[in-house]
């Protein structure tokens, strides 16, 4: 007897649990019960307790209950918080101020719950230390035999995405050597470059941005060349897979050759570009050109182009070209540098405790 009262209690408490679940409702007639994570334009997640993380298009969803408050996401920037259900193509968010909102479903630009919310708000504030993306590309060759070379060439990016602004941060080199004795030149290369850019949106689509740049190049008896520079800039376009934007501004320049330095200023005309072909490849290109304010005619051009093929999710293939023009190098050096690179990139991501 003792057993019988006490199923009654155990089905009842275990109705109240599944009472107490989002339930997500689908065009077939079948449910999903758990906790809704997030959604966006095209799908929905659930974390369920039988099948963990289960993504649904939305098209398949019939309808949606949360017990739990979700952040709406509205398309004119707005946000609603509260339980949600779905009602004839309407999301219905019960809020704590204004009572029961009603929005259409094709205004809703997606949802979190309270911890997606809360890792999504991070990532747009990050501290100093959080929210970098990078990657570390090395490549070395050496032979020995009927030839005698060394070659080293490192390339190192990190990029810091904030809610309205991104820094970004960039080195790399090449070193090579002819080993053969008495090899002239015995340094065939041997140049590095590196740099900082901090862009900062002042309407969606208008930006302004300040740089640093520094380069060496030893067959060119640069000892360093200093760029620092800024202005505004342009999002033409802004889109997750595609970005577009144009740059203007001025700059000052100091460089230091072997045998005489000089400093002037000069203009900043750029664009830069990307690409994601697909999930795994990525596009990137610039193309800058600075003319010299004192001198026309005199002017410094640099165009590169790279992309990015992920073989596992910390692993990818790299490929850089660049090509840096200088109209007035000194007497018997060539004008253009280029660099062609091509190895394995190590990618890394730290967003904080």
């Amino acid at each position: 007897m003792r057993h019988m009262r006490l199923l009654p209690a155990l089905l009842t408490f275990a109705f109240t649990l599944s009472a107490l679940a989002d339930q997500i409702t689908l065009h077939n007639g079948d449910r999903l019960s758990g906790t809704i994570l997030k959604s966006d334009e095209k799908n929905v997640v659930i974390k369920t307790d039988y099948a963990g993380e289960v993504t649904v298009k939305w098209e398949a969803v019939q309808g949606i209950t949360s017990t739990e408050e979700l952040h709406v996401k509205l398309k004119d920037g707005n946000t609603v918080v509260g339980p949600v259900k779905t009602s004839d193509g309407k999301f219905e968010v019960a809020t704590k101020s204004a009572g029961l909102v009603e929005v259409a479903k094709e205004n809703v630009a997606g949802m979190r719950n309270k911890i997606e919310e809360a890792a999504f708000e991070k990532t747009q504030h990050p501290g100093m230390l959080e929210g970098w993306n990078g990657g570390l590309n090395l490549g070395f060759a050496l032979t020995r035999g009927n030839s005698q070379t060394k070659n080293l060439a490192l390339a190192f990016t990190a990029t810091r995405t904030g809610l309205h602004d991104k820094l970004g941060m960039y080195a790399n080199s090449i070193y090579a050597t002819n080993d053969v004795p008495g090899a002239i030149p015995s340094t065939t290369a041997n140049t590095i470059q590196g740099g900082i850019r901090y862009d900062h949106d002042l309407t969606p689509r208008l930006f302004g941005f300040m740089n640093a740049d520094f380069m060496t190049d030893d067959l060119q008896s640069l000892d360093l060349r200093s760029v620092f520079g800024g202005g505004p800039g342009l999002h033409v376009i802004k889109r997750e897979a595609t970005t577009l934007d144009f740059l203007g501004g001025a700059n000052y320049t100091r460089e230091r050759y072997s045998l005489f330095t000089r400093n002037f200023a000069a203009a900043t005309v750029g664009e830069e570009f990307m690409h994601k072909v697909h999930a795994s490849t990525v596009i990137k290109q610039k193309l800058y050109f600075f003319p010299d304010l004192s001198n026309t005619g005199e002017y410094r051009a640099t165009f590169d182009f790279g992309t990015v093929t992920k073989i596992s999710k910390w692993l990818g293939w790299q490929n850089a070209f660049g090509d840096i023009f200088v109209t007035n190098p000194p007497a018997g050096k060539k004008q253009n540098d280029i660099v062609l690179t091509t190895g394995l990139n190590i990618t890394f991501t730290h967003q904080g405790d």
